[in-house]
């Protein structure tokens, strides 16, 4: 059979809303969304799966709409039974409502894993229209589906440096710089960019806070400083003097002039075990926002917004990411006082010397939120040591 691609004008003018199913169907998805860790609901969820699979291509649409708010383990069952349908449809000669899966596509509020199936789908039905939604989707608040325009931009901007066309690439590179989210796409732009000769401030792309003032160090041992309430927790007075681990303690300027961010204790104290330190910052923000604190840390932590705790989670080097865990939360005009609290254990094997972390602000889709009394990114200083 023969698939007519359709047009953003008629995507456009598609309204988009929760389609009814038959009752059972509908129950049938519902079970799979109820699926739970540790296996609970799976046995329920392969039979719902078994029954929603033998509906027809109308059922695509409901699918993706029911990822929504499913969790992970139920998002898997829905995409299963999605591509199911689809397989099925498809290898009998039958078409799909691809206006309707191309309007749940364009409807930006819908899950971003959901759009980024819809795409997959679009695109293996009809690809020279897939092809040409990729350029629209370079400010597309669903990463998985901005990163295929990046990745274009990327390959054209190496096209124009190997073709010695040095200006033109460097614009296409910055570009893709501007919108990439993921690292791997960051990291390729920003250094055929340096390579090009251009600066690239990634600290500031990402949004890491770069400028804190630190104290400690603080007892942590037997790992009891994650609960102890050290006085910084209950009061911020960068002029005050408190007893410490040993001996007093008070406030110092710590900067990271990490490309990502990482904010080394060590730099303050040396490579010290069994203590706790406490670093703050304040965050100016241009309005009242939602945004996301992204962290990264494989020591035991705690973070409080505005003097409230947010979370924290008293594990040791576990490993550790950008972006590792993703905290929302709400910033209010004018300053927000930010307080990390950072614990080092009495483990003494060489991969548990950090005593480090990095934090961002940016908003649900990676996008840096910079605050308004942001000072310049710091540079690392590269002078030869001569002494």
């Amino acid at each position: 059979m023969r698939f007519l691609p359709f047009s953003f004008f008629t995507l456009a003018a598609l309204p988009l809303m929760a389609t009814e199913l038959p009752e059972p169907y509908q129950e049938a998805i519902e079970t799979m969304k109820a699926v739970r860790n540790e296996g609970a609901g799976n046995e329920a969820a392969a039979e719902a799966w078994k029954q929603v699979i033998q509906g027809d291509a109308g059922m695509v649409v409901p699918l993706l709409e029911a990822m929504g708010d499913a969790n992970g383990l139920a998002s898997n069952w829905l995409v299963s039974a999605a591509q199911a349908v689809v397989d099925r449809e498809l290898g009998n000669g039958n078409a799909l409502p691809l206006d309707a899966i191309g309007a749940f596509l364009m409807d930006t509020r819908q899950d971003p894993d959901a759009r980024r199936l819809a795409f997959e789908i679009i695109e293996r039905v009809d690809p020279d229209t897939a092809a040409k939604l990729v350029p629209g989707m370079l400010s597309d608040p669903s990463n998985a589906l901005r990163r295929d325009a990046v990745a274009g931009l990327l390959a054209q901007g190496k096209a124009l440096r190997d073709g010695e066309k040095a200006a033109g690439a460097s614009i296409l590179y910055r570009q893709a710089l501007g919108a990439a989210r993921d690292i791997d796409q960051v990291e390729e732009a920003s250094k055929a960019l340096r390579e090009l000769n251009q600066e690239v401030n990634l600290p500031e792309h990402f949004g890491f806070l770069m400028h804190w003032s630190v104290i400690g160090p603080f007892d942590n041992t037997d790992r009891k400083g994650f609960d102890t309430v050290f006085p910084p927790e209950n009061e911020i007075d960068l002029d005050a003097t408190y007893d410490g681990k040993g001996s007093k303690v008070s406030w110092s300027t710590l900067t990271s002039t990490d490309d990502y961010g990482m904010v080394d204790v060590n730099k303050a104290y040396g490579e010290l075990k069994e203590v706790t330190a406490y670093t703050y910052t304040e965050y100016e923000s241009p309005t009242d926002q939602p945004a996301e604190l992204r962290l990264g840390c494989k020591n035991a932590w705690k973070i409080w917004v505005n003097g409230a705790l947010i979370f924290g989670r008293d594990e040791y080097h576990r490993g550790m990411r950008i972006d590792q865990y993703k905290l929302p939360v709400s910033l209010k005009k004018g300053k927000n006082t930010i307080l990390v609290k950072v614990c080092q254990n009495e483990q003494t094997e060489d991969w548990t010397v950090q005593w480090q972390f990095q934090l961002r602000v940016c908003d649900a889709t990676g996008t840096a939120l910079l605050a308004s009394n942001r000072p310049p990114s710091p540079v690392a200083d590269k002078t030869p040591n001569n002494s």
